[in-house]
């Protein structure tokens, strides 16, 4: 029986260090997934921000004018929202991380440590237990020879004593002999039986208390990982639960945007934004073709026929005859019409349209007169006002910079250690000499205000004539011909103030979108080189006429600067464009007029 209970012992204890080993095994895959989980939660917390920024209005941009709309703004709140609610998934993969992962790889390294202890003093136990056994073994080995040797020596000396042919001094030698092996034997017993109860003692302490401790520690020590487990998967559904009320709050407040909506106060805006002004046309009055009524037409200012019939009578020479500007009215106006004949109509609905500003301004992206003269009146009137707010705003700013200045001043005066009160004298001159730039401005504005406000219709007024509107819209507009007088030009620099019947033409076709591709390609011819710039800054031309230079980039001049801060160049033969004077340093070539060069 004795071979058999160290080899039981040993199997349990293999089988004891598989299962400990599987534990941890699952420990470590448990973490595994707990990690996995929380890179999930980062990467779609990330793509949830990403997504937010993307959709966020970008400044100076059409969707930043369209945020004044209730739908605009509750897709905002959405977004924001959103963005809080990506917050949340943040706040779960850090909480995952700090709670779970980090804490059970620490658990992980003291369970290892743990188990090698405890399976240390097992092997330990087994080492002693099987050393006492070899002892015994050897032992009893031992005694069982010295037995035998004993039972030979007595034979030997028996056959020696009976023999008579043997002498006297070799049986006493085989007596002594045959006592010497007893006594070797009885020593042997002694001993055998000495190891016998050490081992049996021993073997009752390893298997009835040490072995038992071990396994007890064992026990407990998977009991506690498995109630580590237990408690992870318990915060694991607490992170998700922590975040879910403000995960609702934000659910609330998506839902409450879109409550907000209103699809009425949407659409006064929008009639709000793009109110013109304009009175509605009067009434078309009947025109008699009967016997005895004159069948001369009365044609009014705009008619093409008129025009048509004008230009035929009028000599044409020089550039004029082949370049076309249809933004020209014509000089002489007809005297108001008491009748206005269904055939104007169509002209006089066309020229109620919105003036365009000068083509050179619209080719070099500019935004348009500086008085918005190209604007509705209604439309014109909350540009200005809009405008003169702006500049109230900025006089206030230099208003209270000046007071600050003023009070930091009185203070250096007071106390000339804290510093030297001329040091603020010229940000003073400075502040002042921009208020009085500011105010300028703004009586600029406001007189081109009083004049949009006294030109709107009021309500009670009754409606004109639309020959009469027209007339009236003529007038508002000449601010805008008179800014423009300087520019119209045709593009190789001739100006007309003649219109052929090929004009008349082409203005009633300005409206439609083949005719910029044909005014512009067509009737301009290519420029010569007079210079050469150099981009000492970079320029992104986004407006339609300008053309985008990257720093230090060469380039050739094709217009000069007329005053208006563009210049003129060319890349190769198909790019061209203009680009800020400010943005390009300037090298023209000498002519034989005597140009200079300059930069």
């Amino acid at each position: 029986m004795l071979p058999q209970l160290p080899q039981l012992r040993r199997d349990q204890f293999d089988n004891l260090e598989k299962h400990t080993q599987s534990g941890i095994e699952f420990v470590e895959r448990y973490t595994k997934f707990v990690k996995e989980r929380s890179e999930i939660e980062f990467n779609y917390a990330k793509q949830i921000r990403n997504l937010s920024k993307k959709y966020q209005p970008k400044k100076n941009s059409k969707e930043e004018e369209e945020n004044k709309y209730t739908s605009c703004q509750a897709f905002l709140s959405t977004l924001n929202e959103l963005n809080d609610y990506a917050g949340q998934h943040e706040v779960i993969a850090e909480n995952l991380t700090s709670q779970i992962i980090t804490e059970l790889l620490r658990y992980l390294t003291e369970l290892k440590a743990e188990r090698k202890s405890h399976f240390h003093d097992g092997r330990k136990a087994q080492q002693h237990i099987e050393c006492s056994w070899k002892q015994l073994e050897a032992s009893k080995r031992r005694f069982e020879r010295d037995c035998k040797e004993a039972d030979r020596a007595q034979q030997y000396f028996e056959r020696m004593d009976a023999d008579i042919n043997v002498t006297k001094a070799d049986v006493e030698k085989a007596r002594q002999q045959a006592q010497m092996k007893h006594q070797m034997a009885a020593d042997s017993k002694s001993e055998y039986s000495n190891f016998l109860t050490k081992f049996n003692q021993e073997q009752n302490e390893h298997y009835y208390t040490l072995i038992p401790n071990i396994f007890q520690k064992l026990q407990e020590m998977e009991e506690r990982r498995i109630e580590r487990v237990g408690v992870s998967m318990k915060t694991y559904a607490e992170v998700d639960r922590e975040v879910l009320p403000i995960v609702g709050k934000c659910l609330d407040g998506m839902t409450k945007a879109a409550e907000s909506i209103e699809p009425k106060t949407d659409s006064k805006q929008v009639v709000e934004s793009y109110k013109s002004g304009f009175e509605p046309p009067g009434d078309v009055e009947f025109e008699d073709y009967g016997a005895g009524q004159s069948m001369k037409r009365t044609v009014s200012e705009t008619s093409l026929s008129n025009s048509r019939g004008e230009a035929k009578e009028r000599p044409s020479g020089g550039k004029s005859k082949g370049k076309l500007w249809p933004f020209i009215k014509n000089k002489n106006k007809s005297p108001k019409q008491n009748k206005e004949p269904l055939s104007n109509r169509f002209n006089e609905f066309m020229a109620s349209k919105p003036k365009m500003t000068c083509l050179r301004s619209l080719r070099r992206g500019g935004s348009g007169p500086e008085d918005f003269s190209h604007l509705p009146p209604e439309q014109r009137r909350k540009k200005l006002q809009a405008k003169i707010d702006d500049l109230n705003k900025d006089i206030q700013k230099e208003m209270d910079q000046k007071d600050a200045l003023t009070k930091m001043k009185g203070v250096y005066e007071k106390n000339p250690q804290m510093g030297d009160p001329a040091s603020v004298d010229p940000r003073l001159v400075e502040i002042a000499m921009n208020i009085e730039k500011l105010q300028y401005e703004v009586q600029k504005f406001e007189g081109w205000l009083a004049e949009v406000e006294g030109r709107l219709p009021s309500k009670s007024d009754p409606p004109r004539r639309q020959s009469g509107l027209y007339e009236t819209q003529n007038s508002n507009s000449s601010t805008v011909a008179n800014n423009c007088a300087q520019d119209r030009e045709s593009p190789d620099g001739s100006y007309t103030e003649e219109q052929s019947s090929e004009t008349q033409d082409k203005v009633a076709i300005a409206n439609t979108p083949e005719f910029d591709d044909e005014f512009d390609d067509g009737d301009e011819e290519t420029l010569p080189t007079i210079g050469t710039c150099k981009a000492i800054y970079q320029f992104e031309g986004h407006n339609e006429g300008t053309i985008s230079v990257t720093e230090g980039e060469l380039l050739y001049v094709i217009e000069e600067d007329k005053g208006d801060g563009w210049t003129r160049v060319r890349r190769n033969e198909e790019e061209e464009g203009y680009v800020p004077t400010s943005y390009v340093e300037v090298s023209l070539e000498t002519t034989a007029k005597g140009a200079m060069t300059y930069i």
